[in-house]
């Protein structure tokens, strides 16, 4: 479906970069071949596309990764003064490229560079022997971008530089779409990204979450949800907030060394069937108290999922006025204590599960204390 151009925002106002959803997520990692086998195997993705010496593409080795709608693409650098290498070796793996598509790259370019946005990449006609791209770059929180891609004229299966792969494919886990993608910033520097992506982006502010709303006996952080004039993409941004000890968002900060994301939120049909899959695959996920479930019916009222289930996976639920979903949150998937993965299934609310705050940071502050980081 094509969004026009003078589309409105939520607020009612013009829609100056009219969003038609997230391309794909680009990871800078240290073995792009390891992680996408990680994809692959465990998350369930077909590796659909590889670029790398074989193909002309000297000094990086990539490959993208689709599920439903979700295309990720892991890239490694292939040299030591690589600045993918040397991003890794500040960050470790993480996201290097948050990639929007959009009608018109060079009308997005320029409103948001207008806008105060900081220009990383001008734009620009990436040629394919499948047709063209056009492409351009803004910087964003950290050492993170935003791409604006149109693959109006390309008719390749990614982009120009990756070959087909013909025998990349996974098992499926249910997961099909991109529901949100969380960013941490500093302390103080929150209300700076809201206003870049209110008045930069033409993104409104959808809800608001406090250090009390999102806080526990020791740590404490500050929220905001921006959404895309169409309400398809979706950023919360989160910032730490003083407390007796050190906050999971500070903890991100210190490891991987500066802003940047922190979770994609994955939509599943079936989380019970997701969680199942994932679990026998290796993943794992962090467990809220056993006392949460006791109550949980008197909370949340009928379900219909199986409660047994549901405990038995430690998945969390929550209601809102128009409904109520499902989450869980995984461990971080490698090294540092950075990236990790949301998997969520929604019925009918909108929300992002208030309600499991306080239970979900206090799993996640066992998990801290484990690793010393408290």
């Amino acid at each position: 479906m094509t969004v026009p151009t003078t589309s409105s925002s939520p607020n009612g106002a013009e829609d100056f970069l009219p969003i038609l959803g997230i391309d794909h997520v680009e990871f800078w990692v240290g073995n792009a071949f390891q992680a996408a086998h990680f994809y692959q195997s465990v998350l369930g993705f077909d590796v659909i596309a590889y670029a790398g010496p074989e193909t002309g593409v000297r000094d990086r080795a990539s490959y993208a990764l689709r599920q439903g709608e979700i295309t990720l693409v892991v890239t490694a650098g292939l040299h030591p003064d690589s600045p993918i290498v040397r991003h890794v070796a500040a960050h470790g793996d993480g996201v290097r490229d948050i990639a929007l598509s959009v009608e018109n790259v060079d009308r997005a370019f320029a409103e948001t560079t207008r806008r105060g946005a900081q220009p990383v990449l001008e734009p620009t006609t990436i040629e394919g022997q499948k047709g063209t791209i056009r492409r351009a770059a803004i910087a964003i929180y950290g050492e993170t971008i935003h791409s604006f891609v149109n693959r109006d004229d390309y008719h390749g299966t990614f982009l120009p530089g990756y070959h087909r792969v013909l025998n990349g494919r996974g098992t499926p886990t249910g997961v099909y779409s991109l529901d949100h993608i969380v960013g941490n910033v500093e302390l103080g520097q929150m209300d700076r990204w809201v206003a870049f992506y209110r008045d930069v982006m033409g993104f409104s502010q959808l809800v608001h979450f406090s250090d009390e709303a999102i806080r526990t006996e020791y740590s404490a952080l500050m929220s905001k949800v921006m959404q895309n004039g169409t309400g398809r993409v979706k950023f919360p941004i989160n910032e730490p907030a003083p407390g007796k000890k050190k906050s999971q968002i500070q903890e991100f900060l210190d490891f991987y060394g500066c802003p940047g994301v922190q979770h994609l939120a994955l939509l599943t049909d079936d989380i019970v069937h997701t969680v199942r899959q994932l679990r026998s695959r290796g993943i794992e996920f962090l467990r809220v108290p056993p006392a949460y479930y006791q109550s949980l019916h008197a909370r949340i009222g009928p379900i219909s999922e199986d409660l047994e289930a549901i405990q038995e996976l430690g998945i969390l639920v929550d209601r809102d006025d128009e409904g109520y979903l499902l989450q869980i949150f995984s461990k971080p998937v490698q090294d540092r204590p950075t990236v990790f993965y949301e998997i969520i299934q929604r019925r009918g609310a909108r929300g992002f599960g208030e309600g499991n705050f306080k239970a979900l940071f206090e799993a996640i502050e066992l998990e801290q204390a484990k690793r010393g980081n408290l």
